[in-house]
């Protein structure tokens, strides 16, 4: 067992962190003592890290404790990458302040981007939450992993990519998956082991080419490549336009009679880069809390 202590030089609000992914039943979080429960992959090593807050919103700190400290180093780095412990947030704040959403930033301050732990399990969800309410996508997802995953230390992990692709279609049919996306899922994976999609090398290209790779797999379009991009890989640069929360929060925060229009979003949205993906998780806050 490990322990080491991170302190944060800005501010950071973990408790929206806990309370967006406590959403998700497959995620354990355990709010009384401020602790988030990470599965990592460590060379093939499905790994549960702990993060536990123990300083303010303003005077970040945090516990990460693991279980062996040869994988220490490798721990410490992706929790940091996943939780985005290098971007300054009082300055994504501040550049807010000179925009049309300084109101919304002022109210909910410190905001950041909520990853997923995993990049296929991030992409296996979107595909699922495709085109469906909130509700049925999130039961189906935790059939998926509750059927086809596994638990280590009490946390639930998706499935491989070459366990999803051993699956048959009626496998996820009998789960209530229609048969598309079923296929959409399995055959993404089979992709994926057959070595002609890699998720890892995609994270390091740019937003522009990752949209051109995946928009050739069947059963990825746009919608499910943006929120990739930014529930997967944390880009901080996204503005789901589509995306009916976001429309509902602008009409909420700009008095609107309905609302906005596409054109009326891509002027406004203009304004926010290059931190769109912040504007988005303000907005998506502002009807959450």
């Amino acid at each position: 067992m490990w322990r080491e202590e991170i302190k944060l030089d800005f501010p950071y609000d973990f408790d929206y962190s806990m309370r967006r992914l406590a959403f998700d039943d497959l995620n354990k979080i355990d709010m009384d003592t401020k602790t988030i429960y990470v599965p990592i992959s460590v060379e093939e090593e499905v790994v549960v890290a702990t993060v536990q807050a123990i300083g303010t919103i303003k005077k970040p700190v945090f516990l990460i404790e693991g279980e062996n400290e040869n994988q220490k180093k490798a721990v410490l780095a992706k929790i940091s990458e996943l939780f985005q412990w290098d971007v300054d947030l009082a300055q994504i704040d501040n550049f807010f302040k000179e925009t049309s959403l300084a109101p919304l930033f002022k109210k909910h301050r410190y905001t950041p981007i909520v990853r997923e732990f995993d990049l296929f399990g991030c992409l296996v969800k979107v595909i699922i939450h495709q085109q469906l309410n909130m509700a049925f996508s999130q039961t189906l997802t935790s059939r998926f992993v509750h059927t086809f995953g596994h638990q280590k230390n009490g946390v639930w992990c998706y499935p491989s990519p070459k366990e999803v692709a051993a699956l048959e279609y009626d496998q996820l049919t009998s789960l209530q998956f229609s048969k598309r996306k079923a296929e959409y899922i399995i055959d993404t994976a089979k992709l994926m082991v057959d070595k002609q999609l890699d998720l890892d090398e995609l994270a390091g290209l740019p937003d522009a080419e990752i949209f051109d790779q995946l928009l050739k797999v069947r059963g990825i379009g746009a919608w499910t490549i943006e929120n990739w991009l930014l529930f997967g890989l944390g880009r901080a640069d996204l503005f789901p336009k589509a995306d009916i929360a976001i429309q509902q929060a602008l009409k909420n925060e700009f008095e609107l009679e309905k609302r906005p229009t596409y054109p009326e979003m891509d002027e406004w949205n203009e304004r926010w880069m290059p931190y769109r993906s912040y504007a988005t998780m303000t907005l998506w806050r502002s009807i959450e809390d």
